[in-house]
């Protein structure tokens, strides 16, 4: 090939839009070629010596998720960077869905357009590397309908460059599922880091996240990087990212959007390669109605979202997951051999396990190391259940304490009609806000209040 520069294809129907990308991108060495629409857009494709498109949604015409579908399936290894102002940012967010590299929100700064478009064009240079791993479908036991969905969700997502957003209750296995995904990409010789908000005082996060510079602070005696610079090359998971403070979301956003971070107390900026995995148990969209977490940011979390289902939606899986668990336990505690009769299994796939997978093996771990003999029979379970319900605590007398009691007998009413009325839907939330005589939204800010999300 005689051209040494990247060239990139400028799709979008405003000249201007275009004249200010090109300049952008010519003071960079980058050569630029430009089409007003999608059609005149898969003509200089057909051309060909083009590296990377970058397009806008709305376009007469063939609009810029056409022009992104007809680009990928004859040329797939040319990344495709996707324009969308605010009102279209849905739209952008289905487009990287469909393979979409990334998209950019108008207005855009220089620094974020260069640093998209240079990652992209390093994703394109990198077209001969080898493909991902096979994704292990063995990581995630049961074989439930709502399994099988997450395990191919999580395949796909393995293989891609994308920012996950793993949802899902307490104790489903978020973290699992993210490492899994880690080791099936292509990053899996990179560490894989995990930074835990609830886990972290909020004074101490930024420090965490991003690093801090000899100095910076009271007791920073030496330099120390940050979990984002710890997993350069691999993968970071944003646990319980719902509770990011107003100031993190901020720096989170321009850290997807430019892959650039500077330490605390410094004045340097440097770029980093660190594929994003966050994951939370609250409802992004409740806490974005309430203003308590940034639309922009949601919506560059939510490119691939998971959901990772309760136990209660799978309860068919709960026997092979107490005879792994058995097994696991067994060999770790010197019980090898042990094994959980039909009756005790039929028991334990009885329980509602609020608690979801994480209870369920505490509870089958502590079966193993208190059972006498080589088989948990359904008496050791029956034992163990009767001593989870003495220990759990005596329930209020309600009414004593006046306003306050009146107040606590109100929200368990509340709590237990719509737990009724998602059971009776099958756990369909527009279905069980009909039942309630409720708006959809009025059911997902009583799920948030009543810790049901």
């Amino acid at each position: 090939m005689s051209r040494t520069k990247p060239r990139v294809l400028l799709v979008d129907d405003d000249a201007a839009v275009r004249t200010v990308l090109s300049a952008l991108l010519h003071q960079a060495g980058i050569e630029t070629v430009e089409a007003p629409g999608g059609a005149a857009a898969l003509t200089l494709l057909q051309a060909g010596s083009v590296d990377v498109v970058v397009t806008d949604v709305r376009m007469p015409g063939m609009d810029g998720i056409e022009l992104l579908e007809r680009s990928l399936k004859t040329w797939p290894d040319v990344p495709v960077i996707v324009l969308t102002a605010h009102g279209t940012v849905p739209l952008a967010v289905e487009a990287t869905r469909k393979g979409a590299f990334e998209f950019l929100l108008k207005p855009f700064e220089r620094e974020e357009v260069l640093a998209l478009v240079e990652r992209a064009l390093l994703v394109a240079r990198r077209g001969d590397d080898p493909p991902p791993p096979p994704f292990d479908t063995r990581v995630l036991i049961g074989e439930a309908p709502c399994m099988r969905e997450l395990r191919d969700a999580m395949r796909r997502a393995a293989g891609s460059a994308s920012t996950v957003l793993i949802r899902g209750e307490n104790g489903t296995g978020k973290e699992l599922v993210a490492r899994a995904i880690h080791e099936a990409s292509a990053r899996k010789n990179g560490p894989f880091v995990k930074l835990n908000c609830a886990a972290v005082p909020e004074s101490l996060l930024e420090s965490e996240m991003f690093g801090y510079e000899k100095g910076a602070f009271t007791g920073a005696n030496k330099q120390k990087p940050g979990r984002i610079e710890l997993a350069e090359h691999g993968t970071l998971l944003l646990d319980e990212i719902g509770d990011y403070s107003a100031a993190v979301q901020v720096k989170l956003l321009r850290i997807l959007q430019e892959r650039e971070i500077s330490r605390l107390g410094g004045t340097d900026t440097f770029k980093v390669d660190v594929r994003f995995i966050a994951a939370t148990n609250r409802s992004l969209e409740t806490l974005v109605q309430r203003g308590a977490f940034r639309e922009d940011l949601f919506y560059r979390l939510t490119v691939l979202p998971l959901d990772v289902p309760p136990l209660r939606e799978r309860a068919e899986d709960v026997r092979g997951l107490a005879l792994h668990f058995a097994a696991r336990s067994a060999d770790a505690n010197g019980r090898a051999g042990l094994r959980l009769d039909g009756d005790a299994i039929e028991l334990l796939a009885e329980q509602p396990w609020p608690g979801n997978v994480r209870q369920l093996e505490n509870f089958v771990e502590r079966l193993v190391v208190f059972c006498d003999g080589s088989v948990v029979a359904r008496t050791d379970v029956e034992r163990e259940i009767a001593r989870d319900a003495a220990r759990a605590p005596e329930p209020r007398e309600l009414g004593r304490e006046g306003a306050a009691g009146l107040a606590a007998v109100r929200r368990n009413a509340e709590r237990e009609e719509i737990k009724r009325a998602l059971a009776l839907s099958g756990n369909n939330r527009t279905q069980a806000a009909r039942l309630l005589k409720m708006s959809r939204r009025t059911l997902y800010n009583k799920l948030e209040e009543l810790d049901l999300a």
